[in-house]
């Protein structure tokens, strides 16, 4: 037998383990390319036909992540023959909607109850929700399409797609140091992210052992939003005036309130004219924990550039994608104080929205969501 090719790149040799505590895809950076597609169930595929299915996908994805041929069904395309596993990791979750397609209602975490509307809202069902997740991010762009192209041809006949978008990030190695990514308004985003260093980032993010419910043990929820940005608006302000929207320099993500980039912000500072630092409607206030009881959630999202809408805007924005234990306790709280009205809101639209229980790692031996299946 020929020897598999060997990654001569150190982005092209990266790789993430499939199996442990949590799912991949969660922590660590986002890659420079992501697929998140959501699929139905087809109509007769219930429990048993779900369960295979991710049996399936997992054999699959711990393939994938380690740089292998996956032992597929179907005979294996040969996209990223040539590549490494290049920090690939898959990622799945369950909708709502799953728990009442395989019988399994009795299971369905509370914490999947429906996001509440928010007035700004102006979402597009078709591009929402969902019976089945999948995440998928790598550093090359070929290794993402094989595990997406892979993925999807094991579902054939048991789930369609309903929704697929796509978002790309910076690439590894294009800055001169490790820097936190920033998005097509050119602001710095994801500062204040929780940090895997803090005492309470396990709690926060993840679902405790013993939890509600125990198959969710590791687990985590996701908010999926497609959220297009205003481009041609935003480009017209002038830079104080972008800084002012948000409440940091543009040039290295600093609060407005002094320091570098990681200085806290601080609420309380006034400028020489007596006036706050941070505007009352500045987005770094209106989202910070300290104005919404503490809630905070692990932002790890895509941008993404689906060409221009009729009017020759261009049709781009986050495909942000937040993780928390408890989605009324993470995203809710903040997005409601975001729905009164931060400064931002003016240059965004939210178009689409999802939730998905994504539950642990899978053990040595284990299919994911097994737990739920055969619990």
């Amino acid at each position: 037998a020929t020897e598999p090719p060997t990654a001569l790149s150190t982005v092209g040799s990266s790789r993430v383990p499939f199996r442990g505590e949590h799912q991949p895809g969660i922590t660590g950076p986002a890659q420079a390319h992501g697929h998140l597609l959501a699929l139905d169930l087809a109509p007769g595929a219930g429990r048993k036909e779900a369960a295979a299915l991710l049996r399936r996908w997992t054999r699959t994805a711990e393939a994938l992540m380690a740089g292998e041929t996956p032992a597929a069904r179907l005979h294996d395309t040969g996209i990223a023959l040539d590549a490494g596993p290049s920090s690939l990791t898959v990622t799945f979750g369950f909708g709502r909607t799953f728990f009442d397609r395989t019988g399994l209602t009795a299971r369905r975490p509370s914490a999947l109850a429906p996001l509440p509307p928010f007035s700004a809202d102006e979402l597009d069902a078709g591009r929402s929700d969902g019976d089945l997740w999948v995440q998928i991010g790598a550093d090359d762009a070929l290794v993402a399409f094989h595990a997406l192209r892979a993925l999807q041809r094991e579902a054939e006949g048991t789930a369609r797609v309903r929704w697929q978008m796509n978002g790309f990030n910076r690439s590894p190695g294009a800055t001169a140091a490790p820097r936190t990514a920033r998005n097509l308004m050119g602001q710095v985003d994801g500062t204040n992210n929780p940090k895997e260093t803090d005492e309470d980032f396990e709690r926060r993010v993840f679902v405790p052992a013993g939890g509600d419910p125990e198959w969710m043990a590791g687990g985590s929820y996701a908010v999926v939003r497609r959220i297009r940005m205003l481009l041609d608006d935003w480009e017209r302000v002038p830079l104080d005036g972008q800084e002012k929207v948000i409440g940091r320099r543009k040039s290295d993500g600093a609060p407005l309130s002094g320091g570098s980039e990681t200085t806290p912000v601080d609420l309380d500072k006034r400028g020489p004219d007596g006036r706050p630092a941070i505007a009352a409607d500045a987005h770094v206030r209106v989202t910070a924990p300290a104005s919404n009881g503490g809630a905070a959630m692990l932002r790890r999202s895509f941008s993404y550039h689906d060409g221009f809408r009729d009017d020759g805007s261009p049709d781009a924005g986050l495909l942000f994608v937040a993780w928390q234990a408890d989605p009324m306790r993470g995203f809710v709280p903040v997005q409601r104080k975001l729905d009164r009205g931060d400064a931002l809101s003016r240059f965004i639209r939210h178009e689409a929205s999802a939730l998905f229980a994504v539950p642990g790692g899978a053990r040595e031996g284990e299919y994911v969501g097994q737990r739920l299946f055969e619990g």
